[in-house]
């Protein structure tokens, strides 16, 4: 931490610098960098993510993942996604179904009992938990993917993509989109077909 002289009632005192701001008692300090060698978020008045009109006038920051995070786009702009109430748990990069629960609920799509693709999930959710759903893009919370392959909804693995169709009567074949790279699909679907 710096330090800097200043004049105090007439004799030279120290005085250190700040690395942090903690508001209005710090006006009229001198910043320093901090041990990263940058000025902290608290001085440059940063965010990584919008509270809405509160956060009017603060500067964007890019979060943990190197990106703008979507709170900070207008209405419109940004990945097509909804919130909606899980009805069991859901892991990250699930594909999911909407139905009607009492409103509007999401639970894991499933090509052996008829719950087509609507969506997927990057972050996953717990039951009856929000649930962030996007509606089309890139799914990048995936593995094991073979670029290029055709992404069909898993009817043995709830949630999962599959690189093979199902073939079983009763069971429903939907495209869901293709694999971009190892870990990302982009999503796509198509309407399912039920199997006779």
């Amino acid at each position: 931490m710096a330090k800097i002289l200043i004049n105090n009632a007439g004799s030279i005192a120290e005085l250190a610098t700040l690395q942090t701001s903690a508001g209005a008692g710090s006006a009229d300090r001198i910043p320093s960098l901090n041990g990263s060698g940058v000025l902290d978020s608290t001085i440059v008045n940063s965010k990584t993510t919008s509270a809405g009109a509160g956060d009017s006038g603060k500067l964007v920051a890019v979060d943990s993942s190197g990106r703008i995070d979507g709170t900070f786009m207008p209405v419109g702009v940004g990945a097509d996604s909804v919130t909606i109430t899980t009805t069991e748990v859901i892991a990250a990069g699930a594909l999911v179904n909407v139905h009607n629960s009492t409103g509007a609920k999401v639970r894991n799509a499933d090509a052996s009992n008829g719950r087509e693709a609507h969506g997927f999930t990057i972050a996953g959710a717990g039951n009856a938990a929000p649930c962030i759903v996007f509606l089309e893009g890139s799914n990048t919370a995936v593995s094991g993917k073979t670029p290029g392959a055709t992404q069909f909804l898993s009817a043995s693995s709830p949630g999962a993509s599959t690189e093979t169709a199902p073939t079983t009567a009763g069971q429903i074949v939907q495209r869901i989109g293709v694999a971009l790279s190892a870990t990302s699909v982009s999503f796509e679907p198509q309407p399912p077909i039920t199997l006779a």
